[in-house]
């Protein structure tokens, strides 16, 4: 696996950067104690590159600089200082392998209230669960129950692999643990990025990487990736097409899209646009049936497509916690009939689908 190196005190600014992850760095250095840093992009830049991608690398680089720059919520520097007064254990052991990804190690007794308060910081926690250091982290979506679901339609033995809308990385962990060579996360939410951190902080080492971009800022090149995922990221583009022939554009030839969306019974011919929103969710555009999904993708240059599971959403999976404590499911849906949404229309319904590029 990629390793990383503690972050180089005599960064400077030069004319064409806009040097976010200098700052970044910067104000890591000035208040942390650790040997580990934020933000540690070199390796996956550096192997980019050597596999003969350097314009990905470039582009990443550049983005990823604009992309902290503008801190849409005005709290990157909360967290980060939030980030630096995590708890230093340096002998420690990541296992993804079961339900929660958990983070192992001698963590002193007196600091344990400290943690659980530095974590609940990053509120909120949708993706997961997690544990660290025996503090359970009970995220919102039971998140080990979709990776179930879609796990053993997947090879990802010495992939290289790129997850769209990946929030905090949790299935990147996952996929880690499945033999993945890489992960490259995108998600453009600072918040998601920092809970990354808080993981990535205790297993540096780990080849897994979260950027903070979307789909919008994937390359029109040669791909780049074995296996590209894109889960529940699909009904919130105004143009699924535009969405699915970027993941298209992502993938080696003969490389293997796993697509999770959200979907409505019906044929060929059927796609629900709501007039305003859905499960009160304003940014959801396009809702297919299975097989208007099908045509999409093979439209947009899929081949080998497969449904290896659709499924409600239910209680089980996603609900509100102590460490999600804002509106979830059970708010979203009818209460006199659980079988549609607040608004009136279907309720959750989510499809994963597997595919190839031609």
């Amino acid at each position: 696996m990629s390793t990383h190196g503690r972050p180089n005190s005599r960064c400077v600014f030069s004319a064409n950067c806009c040097g976010p992850l200098i700052i970044a760095r910067e104000l890591y250095l000035k208040t942390s104690r650790f040997k580990v840093g934020l933000f540690q992009y070199e390796a996956l830049f550096q192997d980019l590159s050597e596999r003969g991608h350097s314009e990905w690398a470039t582009h990443f680089r550049e983005r990823s600089e604009q992309a902290l720059a503008l801190d849409r919520h005005g709290k990157l520097g909360e967290w980060i200082e939030a980030w630096n007064s995590l708890p230093d254990v340096t002998d420690t052991n990541l296992d993804a392998a079961r339900d929660a990804v958990t983070i192992r190690g001698a963590l002193p007794a007196d600091t344990r209230q400290q943690l659980v308060e530095l974590l609940k910081s990053f509120h909120p926690w949708r993706k997961g669960p997690f544990e660290l250091f025996d503090v359970p982290i009970d995220t919102e979506w039971r998140s080990c129950l979709k990776w179930d679901r879609l796990a053993p339609h997947v090879d990802l033995r010495n992939r290289n692999v790129l997850d769209v809308g990946c929030g905090n990385g949790y299935y990147g962990w996952r996929m880690l643990d499945a033999g993945a060579r890489m992960v490259v996360g995108l998600d453009p939410f600072l918040l998601f990025l920092m809970q990354f951190e808080v993981v990535k902080k205790y297993a540096p080492a780990a080849s897994h990487f979260v950027l903070p971009l979307t789909d919008a800022d994937l390359l029109n090149r040669p791909g780049a990736f074995d296996v590209t995922f894109s889960m529940g990221v699909l009904y919130h583009r105004t143009s699924p097409i535009d969405h699915l022939q970027s993941l298209q554009q992502s993938l080696t030839p003969g490389g293997a899209l796993v697509l999770e969306t959200l979907v409505i019974e019906g044929d060929q011919c059927n796609v629900l646009v709501p007039d305003d929103r859905y499960a009160k969710m304003r940014n959801v555009w396009f809702i297919p049936s299975v097989p208007m999904l099908l045509r999409w993708l093979h439209r947009c240059g899929f081949r080998d497509t497969k449904v290896i599971d659709v499924s409600r959403t239910t209680r089980e999976e996603q609900r509100r916690t102590d460490w999600m404590t804002f509106e979830s499911l059970d708010d979203f849906l009818d209460p006199l009939d659980r079988q549609l949404t607040v608004e009136g229309h279907p309720a959750p319904m989510r499809a994963v689908i597997t595919a190839r590029r031609k």
